[in-house]
């Protein structure tokens, strides 16, 4: 193959590559419109689900200002999914959980998404599956390892 035909092989890809972050992208609005949840809402949520939710440093991992996770606890807060408490190791600190509300919430959605998991994924042959994953981890750390050249 030369590298003209290379070229274009790597080109088609990209376009596929990203067809699906759209299309992922798309499906996890989705998903959170379902429940009245914006995709950084349910962000949020799932960290917080995890019981280690620290805001300053989910706004650094998701390249957010800490403001602007501020205003979606507040929002979580007044939707009644979280509640917001003085931890009891460190009053400097705070606490976050799920509410009842907010549990039920996370459960229908990763219901919905195990649904979707189970309809699209399972149906795939195993062999192809192992042979995208090792594919998505060797392309994975090749863009890692171009981003921190670039930097």
């Amino acid at each position: 193959m030369n590298d003209q035909a290379k070229e274009q092989l790597a080109h088609e890809a990209i376009e596929k590559l990203q067809k699906l972050t759209e299309l992922f992208q798309h499906r996890r609005a989705q998903l959170a419109k379902t429940e009245g949840l914006t995709e950084q809402q349910w962000r949020v949520l799932e960290e917080v689900s995890t019981e280690h939710f620290i805001p300053s440093m989910f706004a650094r991992n998701r390249d957010s200002s800490p403001a602007a996770v501020s205003k979606i606890i507040r929002q979580l807060g007044e939707k009644r999914l979280i509640s917001v408490a003085i931890s009891p190791v460190d009053g400097r600190q705070r606490r976050y959980v799920l509410t009842a509300k907010g549990k039920r919430i996370m459960r229908e959605i990763r219901n919905r998404r195990l649904r979707a998991i189970d309809a699209i994924w399972m149906g795939l042959d195993l062999k192809e599956l192992q042979q995208f994953n090792r594919f998505g981890s060797r392309l994975i750390a090749s863009i890692e390892s171009f981003r921190q050249k670039e930097r």
